[in-house]
Formats: structure tokens, C-alpha cells, sequence
């Protein structure tokens, strides 16, 4: 029997979270009701994953109503011409998940080529082990899916260049990640306004 490829084993679990995958707006609406429940996604829950999920809700109602496109990058993505998949991988108390995943929302909303779905990491570890970063299970984790050609175009994640630079040196500075970095990384996201991961989403887009 012959063991399959690698590249055969990701789109077979890329097909399977899909078949779990859920849309921006019900992900948004799941996030919400976990927060008024004092939940989180997950299988462990604990109050300070209950606390980041609540968090995280307020904090992506309000990106959800400030992230701007501009003109010209509304054109660029108006210009795709292929259908593509936008797969976030995540869970509701990640921290760099509620200002990325607004951003993300955006772009899928100016063009019906693309679809953006959200699955949850933990119920796909296999999937999420394709995708590490430094070797690391961090989320969000951004697959573009080519679902014609079954094949992934482009992976993003866990966050900006400019925020993991922040992180890096905050880690170098002390030897490791106190609890400050958190308000610090938040108040760059703030600043920042989705920019610099709607810049960096689009360099992964098959656009012309």
C-alpha cells in the first residue's frame, strides 16, 4: 500500500476542516454567545480562556467597524479571477486572532472568487502540524486554498512582521514573554488598524 505524499495528506485535511468549517459570521455569532456564557473554544476551559474569549469578542466588534481597504487595494482584490479559499485556523481566546480575522473578513467581502471559512485548531491538530511556525502550533494560521488545482497557494500567520518583531525583541530584552508584551502588542494592533496584516494577506493572493 502505497503511504501518501504530503501534499496529498494536507488536501485530504484541508478537505476534512472543511467539512467543519464555519462562515466569519457564524464564528462571530459562536464567539459572542461563548462570551456571554463565560466559555471558551477548546477543550480545557479555565477562567483566563474565558476572559481572552470575551476580550477578543469586543475587541473584533470594533475592528469589525474600523478596518479599512483603501481604493486601491479594494481594486486589486476586485481583480481576482480565481477562486480561492481563505482557511483561518484559531481558537476564540487567541489574542492576534481578533484583529487579524476582521482584516481577513474585509478582503473576502470584496470579491465573491473568494471564500473565507474558519476552523477551529484544536479539533484539527493534524492539519494545523502542516502548518507550524517555528515549530510552534501559533494561531492564527492563514491557508489560501486553491480548491481546483488542490493545492495551497500561500500560508500566513501568527501575526504581522512588525508585531513578531515586537514580540522577538521583548523576549531578547528579558529572557522571556512577561505579561506586558500583551497590552504592548495590543496597542500596536490598535495604532496599526489592520493595516499591516491587510498588506501582508494580500502578498499571498494570486492577484495580477
Amino acid at each position: 500500500m502505497a503511504v501518501p505524499t504530503t501534499e496529498n495528506n494536507t488536501t485530504q485535511l484541508i478537505e476534512k476542516a472543511l467539512s467543519q468549517a464555519v462562515s466569519y459570521e457564524d464564528y462571530r455569532a459562536m464567539v459572542n454567545q461563548l462570551a456571554l456564557e463565560g466559555k471558551a473554544t477548546g477543550p480545557v476551559q479555565t477562567e483566563a480562556l474565558a476572559n481572552y474569549t470575551m476580550l477578543n469578542d469586543r475587541r473584533m466588534k470594533r475592528f469589525d467597524k474600523t478596518v479599512k481597504v483603501s481604493a486601491e487595494d479594494a481594486e486589486a482584490i476586485a481583480k481576482l479571477d480565481k477562486k480561492v479559499q481563505l482557511i483561518v485556523l484559531t481558537e476564540s481566546w487567541c489574542g492576534d486572532a481578533a484583529p487579524a480575522l476582521p482584516v481577513i473578513n474585509k478582503v473576502a467581502q470584496l470579491n465573491d472568487n473568494i471564500d473565507f471559512k474558519v476552523v477551529l485548531r484544536d479539533e484539527n491538530v493534524d492539519l494545523m502540524n502542516q502548518f507550524l511556525t517555528n515549530g510552534g502550533m501559533s494561531i492564527p494560521k492563514l491557508i489560501v486554498w486553491d480548491e481546483e488545482n488542490q493545492e495551497v497557494l500561500a500560508d500566513w500567520g501568527p501575526r504581522p512582521e512588525l508585531a513578531a518583531k515586537l514580540v522577538a525583541d521583548h523576549k531578547e530584552k528579558y529572557g522571556e514573554l512577561l505579561s506586558e508584551i500583551k497590552e504592548e502588542i495590543q496597542q500596536w494592533y490598535n495604532k496599526d488598524k489592520g493595516q499591516s496584516t491587510l498588506k501582508e494577506v494580500l502578498t499571498r493572493l494570486p492577484l495580477k
